[in-house]
């Protein structure tokens, strides 16, 4: 079942939504169903039948981008498509996952229920989409988590695929998550060190922030307690551009004096609050570790791997303070408010062992589909290496490396960056497809 909203006209785009009736489970349709919502975008004054272009978000757990104008990579990408928004499940307007929609729900029934939503069932979801709209082939622009997405399509479904487009999303089709976070804790010590070198005073604006929560009950304005390990998450921000100077003023002015004893400001307090995007979009923290998952359980990979790097594990009076980054914790389960209702569903996904399979390697490997990666050298939250190491397996794909941008290149620069990709996904030899 499907239906269509209104289209309605703003900055010469013309934006018409969508919904559809899925199943929450493809292999079990008596399980119920969901909505899915996704935005198509097109030139307003444009009468042509362009192809198709379906964005995936990065993530997982995020919802598609809501435009303001005809910029960035969607600029580019009306030059030849139509954009469809898909509003991956559980997110934006798409049967949206929360502490609250999951209340009603057990530990064991909330565990169940969030094993459909990682990127075999967004495919599916795509796929499902494509068909209603009667559309032979599409292509697919898949951002991080995205290309995650993409590589799973291109298993799944691969001649219902014209183009993949990827940035900074290209992961390891078999390795297990504690490589992956290896290899990251790696970068993120990396880009520590980066910064400190850059504001040196940081350090010890760090370490008195640091003290000061270890010593002190500090509540955020939810009422939630305020802890290290929090105050070290918001390091993730150090995998996008330009937040290193945004960072340091944010620290500099960190404290003031209430009675002549320092108090953190409120104003920094709701600034930590609000870069906690755990609590609004908990899926993120829920199925993480799981986008790695095919066989095997992740078991708070993330905290096992942490263990082995003493210098992310602040104590008062070490030496050197080090922000961590994009990894989850079983903490967070305890500590964050929206969360705390579900820690045993998290429990249970940390320890669940029968993920199906995300990625086809013999379908991969006799792949045809043109496939085009934007692959940043210096990413903090997807190795090159392993990007590398999985492009090596598959035929028709091509990387662009670079090191002119960090994580967050498509939004920072997105109307070159998926120029050069159209543009060597024009010239991939594909004679085969």
């Amino acid at each position: 079942m499907t239906h269509t909203s209104p289209a309605f006209i703003d900055g010469g785009l013309k934006f018409t939504p969508h919904y559809f009736s899925v199943p929450l489970d493809y292999q079990d349709p008596t399980k119920g169903s969901l909505q899915i919502f996704a935005r198509e975008v097109t030139l307003a004054k444009d009468n042509a039948e362009k192809p198709w272009l379906v964005f995936f978000q990065g993530g997982p757990g995020f919802p598609s981008p809501r435009p303001n104008g005809n910029s960035g990579w969607l600029k580019r990408a009306l030059q030849d498509y139509r954009v469809l928004l898909l509003d991956q499940r559980g997110t934006g307007n798409s049967s949206v996952i929360s502490h609250q929609t999951l209340a009603h729900l057990s530990p064991s029934e909330q565990a169940d229920y969030l094993s459909h939503f990682r990127a075999d069932n967004i495919v599916r979801d795509a796929e499902f989409i494509r068909q209603a709209f009667g559309v032979t082939q599409w292509a697919i622009l898949g951002q991080s988590f995205g290309g995650f997405c993409s590589l799973t399509y291109l298993s799944l479904f691969p001649d219902s695929l014209s183009h993949a487009y990827i940035t900074g999303g290209v992961p390891s089709i078999e390795r297990h998550p504690d490589d992956v976070y290896t290899a990251t804790f790696k970068r993120t010590k990396e880009k520590n060190q980066e910064f400190f070198n850059q504001f040196p005073h940081a350090q010890s604006l760090c370490k008195k922030i640091a003290n000061h929560l270890a010593t002190n009950e500090v509540v955020l304005p939810n009422g939630q307690a305020f802890t290290v390990e929090q105050f070290q998450q918001i390091g993730i921000n150090f995998g996008v551009s330009d937040t290193f100077l945004p960072t340091y003023y944010s620290l500099e002015n960190a404290f003031i004096e209430v009675d002549g004893k320092p108090t953190l400001r409120y104003e920094f307090l709701n600034e930590m609050l609000m870069q906690q995007a755990f609590q609004t979009n908990p899926i993120y923290a829920l199925l993480h570790e799981s986008i790695y998952c095919q066989g095997f359980a992740s078991s708070w990979s993330a905290g096992r791997v942490r263990q082995q790097h003493d210098e992310f594990n602040y104590q008062q009076g070490d030496d050197v303070f080090y922000f961590t980054g994009e990894m989850v914790f079983p903490w967070m389960f305890e500590q964050y408010e929206c969360l705390k209702p579900l820690k045993k569903a998290a429990d249970q996904l940390a320890e669940k062992d029968d993920w199906g399979p995300l990625y086809d390697a013999e379908v991969l490997a006799k792949n045809r589909v043109p496939v085009s990666c934007a692959v940043y050298a210096d990413d903090m939250f997807v190795e090159m290496d392993i990007s590398r190491e999985t492009l090596a397996k598959i035929p028709n794909s091509k990387a662009w490396i670079t090191n002119e941008y960090e994580h967050n290149g498509l939004r920072a620069d997105g109307e070159r960056i998926l120029d050069k990709l159209i543009e060597m996904g024009d010239h991939i030899d594909y004679c085969q497809h």
